[in-house]
């Protein structure tokens, strides 16, 4: 077997690299820093491809998936990410607008591509790296909550479009909260919640991918958050929401 992994080169998106190497599971990994893929190359146990990508472009979107279309790619993990703090009125557009290319608009891309060759063969996997996030609106972390919305629902869509088709393709979107990984330090997060490793993370979301989960919440805590805010008002969500991202400024 074979995996494309976007963003493989820190926290979650490593973690599933390793977990993959250790099943015996070929890699392709693609994201912008080659250095750091390289080193992955050099110390996983199976064979590794890099790809120079910036999937914050489209066209390079797309140029990943002319290149790797013929290697039989048997599962895609769409994780490359990241997030802003602040309030929509004052955060960078332009850093946003990156932010929804590589979050939201790859993974579109990617998904749409892929997906139609694993209908066609009728097998293959696709994980989305969502967010627990993608269940809430988030003041505070505006476009981040809702893009990771737009994920998840997305995943969720096409998760029972394949059950009603009787496919045997699996689809599955993974919604961690806290994470320990770079992610907080990039979203300028300087306080918060310690949150689960990265491996545990992963973990749980292969183990969900296999098992043709539509979507898989790691660690009790995420469990209990979901749980919790679905008997809550919205209201009282929202600015209780808005009072943790605030913690977030440290």
């Amino acid at each position: 077997m074979t995996a494309l992994i976007t963003g493989a080169t820190g926290g979650i998106g490593s973690a599933l690299a390793e977990e993959l190497a250790k099943r015996g599971i070929g890699l392709i990994l693609a994201s912008r820093n080659v250095e750091q893929m390289e080193k992955m190359k050099r110390r996983l146990p199976v064979p590794v491809e890099v790809v120079p990508a910036d999937l914050t472009r489209k066209e390079d979107c797309y140029a990943l998936y002319e290149r790797v279309k013929d290697r039989n790619v048997d599962i895609l993990i769409n994780n490359a990410g990241f997030g802003i703090l602040g309030h929509f009125s004052e955060t960078a557009l332009e850093t946003e607008l990156e932010m929804l290319a590589l979050n939201v608009e790859a993974v579109h891309i990617l998904t749409k591509l892929f997906l139609a060759d694993f209908r066609r063969r009728n097998r293959g996997y696709l994980l989305n790296v969502a967010s627990s996030a993608g269940f809430l609106a988030g003041p505070g972390m505006a476009a981040y909550y809702a893009g990771k919305s737009y994920v998840l629902r997305l995943t969720e869509a096409i998760h029972e479009e394949l059950r009603q088709e009787g496919s045997a393709v699996k689809v599955c979107a993974l919604c961690p909260g806290p994470v320990q990984t770079g992610f907080q330090k990039r979203a300028g997060i300087q306080g918060g919640m310690k949150g689960i490793s990265a491996r545990k993370a992963a973990r749980a979301g292969l183990r969900g991918m296999f098992r043709n989960k539509s979507v898989v919440l790691p660690g009790m805590s995420t469990k209990l958050g979901y749980l919790g805010q679905k008997f809550l008002p919205e209201k009282l969500v929202l600015r209780m929401t808005y009072a943790i991202q605030s913690k977030k400024k440290g």
